[in-house]
């Protein structure tokens, strides 16, 4: 039996790629398209179809359980509006639904994406009686995991093949169904297709494309690039050649890789290369790796997450054939991943208002996360304002070690000031939970426990995030600007206030907890802290108190 397990967090997010044959008639790829967007907490990212493939792809994020949901539901609309044993087209095929591959993005694991294919293998084998193959990573069978291997012979080739017991679907009949012909699902990485722009021609592309991907020239002759498939070809419109890439697994083999030994071997042959271009959508993971890089080998020192964007658009040339739109091109942008909670979005006007407003949450907990970010914002400022001055250039490298480290903290604790709101409301719904009956009110009881140790949870990671950053204030101290003396001060004394308006909050929370060593643990834990948060305090006073302007 499958089971979701805990799941269906809001928090984790998978893609799915399905692949449908039906490439032509628009108004079939449009119901589709309707099937998946009806899906709550599902957003497709992309719909792109080929007449000469008569083939769609459809891509997908949403949680576990919802894009299984919308996969299921775009099966449904394909079974009845395709018929498999009519169609014709250049790609290589099996089913209606094709291949409908699960792909870990954000907060997942493999496993987690591997029990989305089995729930969808099972349930669409049950909904529609047809035969579905497990692939790559969730293949219970060494002879399944490719999937060139299960699809070999296509659709035409199905009736002979299922007769035979190796190639026994993991879900449905073993019988040929000519509506539908077969399906596989399974796991595999992001696949981002990129290529890599070449003054050239296309043989020169392809010689390239021979020397960088996997399989290279054949057993004897392997490429230079793992998790790499390549072809060279040209790009008429552009009248440019293009070193055309799969990467398979980003995680192997980055665009930053493929396009610097494109390049190295571009600049052996006497070749230009003139940028680079991503034809889908990829992983901000992608573009941030390809920032670590290019930072490392230039020592630059950049810290914020869009300016790492712009420096890889930069590098790679990615604005040579259209605009690199983040908002596009990056699936966590495209999905609108990347936003702040309603709390930290306000105007500090909004903030306010929310916080003198007749309602319990946002109150202290969140009012502490922010004031403790107000102290680690203006640590960071002092380092900004030390940085890159030529009177402080000797203290360079201080700075590049010191503000990284309250710049981070800043991140975490703004995100805290919603998580502290949205903890209170978590105990409100327990509350609310049914007592009737004696089963009811246990029930309740321990749901509110459970609240209340994560309403407690939230200010302690606000205390521990504030106390990681005292011996970075003491270095600016002692360092930083001294023009910025006053700014310092005011920074230590938030920082030290969110501290213990964090304990505070603890404590309340404490009260209602029955865990007497979780209670004994965390009060002294906090208390502990508080002391610290005072003792670095002072010290940073006081050193700033002794240097002179």
């Amino acid at each position: 039996l499958i089971k979701w397990s805990k799941m269906a967090d809001a928090a984790k997010i998978v893609s799915c790629v399905p692949n449908v044959s039906e490439g032509i008639r628009q108004d079939v790829i449009d119901k589709i398209s309707e099937a998946i967007k009806s899906t709550e907490s599902c957003t497709l990212l992309e719909v792109s179809a080929g007449a000469s493939t008569n083939r769609t792809v459809y891509t997908f994020i949403g949680t576990p359980a919802s894009v299984v949901e919308a996969a299921l539901k775009l099966s449904k609309v394909a079974y009845d509006l395709i018929d498999m044993s009519l169609h014709r087209g250049e790609h290589p095929r099996m089913g209606v639904v094709d291949v409908c591959p699960f792909v870990p993005v954000s907060g997942v694991t493999v496993e987690d994406c591997i029990t989305c294919s089995q729930v969808y293998g099972r349930r669409l084998a049950e909904m529609l009686n047809v035969p579905v193959f497990l692939y790559e990573e969730s293949a219970t069978r060494p002879h399944c995991k490719a999937l060139n291997d299960i699809r070999k012979g296509e659709y035409e080739g199905l009736p002979e093949r299922l007769k035979n017991s190796e190639w026994k679907p993991d879900f449905g009949p073993d019988t040929f169904v000519a509506r539908w012909g077969a399906t596989a699902t399974g796991v595999r990485d992001y696949l981002i297709a990129y290529n890599v722009n070449l003054i050239a021609t296309k043989n020169q592309a392809h010689r390239i494309a021979l020397d960088i991907r996997e399989n290279g020239r054949g057993p004897k002759s392997l490429g230079t690039l793992k998790s790499c498939k390549a072809i060279g070809w040209y790009l008429e419109e552009s009248d440019l050649s293009q070193v055309s890439i799969n990467l398979t697994n980003f995680h192997v083999t980055n665009i930053h890789t493929a396009f610097e030994e494109c390049k190295r071997i571009a600049n052996e042959l006497n070749l230009p290369v003139v940028g680079s271009e991503v034809v889908s959508l990829l992983p901000l993971k992608a573009m941030l790796l390809a920032s670590d890089y290019y930072i490392k080998k230039e020592n630059l020192f950049i810290l914020d997450e869009k300016q790492k964007i712009r420096l890889v658009i930069d590098r790679l040339g990615l604005n040579s054939l259209s605009i690199f739109r983040m908002e596009e091109k990056i699936v966590e942008y495209k999905a609108g991943l990347i936003k702040s909670g309603p709390l930290i979005s306000l105007s500090v006007k909004e903030f306010l208002g929310s916080l003198r407003a007749r309602t319990a949450a946002p109150g202290g907990g969140s009012a502490s996360a922010l004031v403790a970010s107000v102290g680690t914002s203006l640590g960071t400022m002092v380092g900004w304002m030390t940085y890159g001055w030529k009177k402080f250039e000797h203290l360079d490298h201080v700075m590049r070690e010191t503000i990284p480290p309250l710049y981070q903290a800043t991140e975490k604790l703004m995100d805290l000031i919603d998580r502290d709101s949205e903890a209170f409301k978590g105990f409100q719904v327990a509350m609310a939970l049914p007592k009737e009956t004696a089963e009811q009110a246990i029930k309740r009881e321990e749901a509110m426990q459970e609240a209340l140790k994560h309403a407690v949870d939230v200010p302690l990671q606000v205390i521990r995030i504030s106390n990681t950053c005292w011996p970075h204030l003491v270095t600016m101290a002692h360092h930083g600007n001294i023009n910025t003396k006053s700014d310092l001060q005011v920074g230590a004394i938030s920082l030290k206030t969110g501290i213990q308006g964090a304990k505070f909050n603890v404590d309340i929370n404490l009260v209602s907890l029955t865990d007497e060593e979780f209670k004994s643990h965390v009060k002294q834990l906090a208390e502990e802290s508080l002391k610290t948060a005072e003792m670095k305090c002072s010290e940073v006073l006081q050193c700033l108190l002794e240097r002179n302007p």
